[in-house]
């Protein structure tokens, strides 16, 4: 039974479950919230992971990036511009989200609306800095969680060898948590049936209707990052026309949006990259695989920027400008701290929506359409990886010839 159900792919399990769902709050009605307890351990699962999964990852991925000089500096550049790219995203994210029509808000809850208390900018940055690290994280405070794990990774990487068994303590919990992530992610089709069969039952199928709009939404602003964003920087930084790199570009991104993984799709990237782009086989091979773990402009920027907007409607919870910079702010940095972990953009939506108080149950009305807006997800994050490759080799001079290019890729071929 077990070898069965886990024949059958993730995102086609995690569908059928809220198929079955729907199916069930109809037929059950209010019976259904029977199953509102499954969807609730499922919540409180992932709510488990955010504080010591963010806390390893970021220092992790800070401590990888101190190699030597030369790469300490090519790492800034690339890290740089990722993040840059990521921030531009979640404003695209927030644009697009603010001007669809989504229609009558659901009202989800039983209760009425809740009037947050919206604390002063100023309040908003001294609140970055933890007073006491400790106290942040058992409440889960993801900002101060943020700050204080790239102080420690900063630090990590300038005490060098003295700090070398902390590093490897920080990159084992990193690993660690990375497993407990798989393990909780297997409950998502369990959680998503009950949270449906309970939504369903309770205030009817109109809680459905706005999702086609939702995977138009981030299919829209995917579409006009990669065109606007990414030719705009590979036009004017990486000395190629919008035409050519689109059209060098396009095999990666059909790898991409087909097997909607950035790993994946690194043996294509890679010959893209180097026999297409030009880009210096060394170069390439460290940028790709960084770009894989952390460049996440479609799941960290686009993805939960809308996808707070469209939880906030349907839960009739309104947004104001400083939760719209929370949103940007944090869902570029967790870029970063959710790193390599499978389910990046559920952990990284977990994340945004916390810091800006909204239900983590709102994840179940889009985990079900998670593998469609995933295939554009990723075929944006991989634009990203080449785009960035052509822009920083360029401006580095890590372009190679033709003749050196070819080289490069009959070697990796070999």
């Amino acid at each position: 039974m077990l070898k069965f159900w886990f024949a059958i792919p993730f995102w086609q399990r995690v569908l059928g479950a809220l198929l079955l769902g729907v199916f069930t709050g109809v037929l059950l009605g209010q019976d259904a919230s029977v199953f509102k307890p499954l969807g609730t351990l499922f919540i409180n699962a992932i709510r488990m992971l955010v504080v010591p999964l963010v806390f390893f990852a970021l220092i992790n991925s800070i401590t990888s990036l101190a190699d030597s000089s030369k790469m300490q500096r090519l790492a800034f550049k690339t890290v740089a511009l990722f993040l840059l790219t990521a921030f531009i995203a979640s404003l695209i994210g927030l644009t697009i989200g603010s001007l669809v029509p989504w229609g009558d808000a659901l009202q989800l809850t039983t209760t009425e609306v809740r009037q947050r208390d919206i604390p002063p900018v100023a309040d908003v940055l001294t609140g970055l800095i933890p007073t006491n690290p400790v106290a942040a994280l058992a409440e889960a405070k993801v900002l101060q969680i943020i700050v204080f794990a790239v102080l420690v990774g900063i630090a990590i990487n300038q005490v060098g060898e003295k700090a070398e068994p902390m590093k490897k303590l920080v990159n084992a919990g990193a690993e660690i948590m990375y497993a407990i992530t798989r393990m909780v992610l297997q409950l998502t089709p369990f959680g998503v049936f009950g949270l449906m069969a309970w939504a369903v039952g309770s205030f009817g199928l109109a809680t459905l209707l706005p999702l086609a709009k939702f995977i138009g939404a981030i299919y829209l602003a995917c579409l006009l990052h990669i065109a606007i964003v990414y030719g705009g920087m590979v036009k004017v930084f990486g000395a190629m026309s919008w035409r050519q790199f689109f059209k060098a570009i396009l095999p990666a991104q059909l790898v991409a949006y087909s097997s909607a993984s950035s790993y994946g799709t690194l043996p294509v990237s890679f010959k893209v990259a180097t026999e297409e782009l030009k880009v210096s086989k060394n170069y390439a091979s460290f940028v790709l695989p960084l770009g894989a773990t952390i460049n996440m402009d479609g799941c960290g920027g686009i993805f939960p920027a809308i996808a707070a907007i469209f939880i906030a409607h349907i839960y009739g919870i309104p947004l104001d400008t400083m939760d719209y910079l929370l949103i940007a702010g944090t869902a570029t940095l967790a870029s970063l701290g959710t790193a390599g972990v499978p389910g990046t953009a559920m952990v990284m939506l977990t994340v945004t929506l916390s810091v800006v108080g909204l239900p983590l149950e709102g994840i179940a009305f889009i985990a079900a359409v998670d593998r469609i807006i995933d295939m554009m997800r990723t075929a944006t994050n991989v634009s990203g990886d080449l785009m960035v490759a052509r822009v920083v080799a360029k401006q580095e001079g890590l372009l190679e010839e033709p003749e050196q290019a070819e080289q490069a890729t009959g070697m990796a071929s070999r």
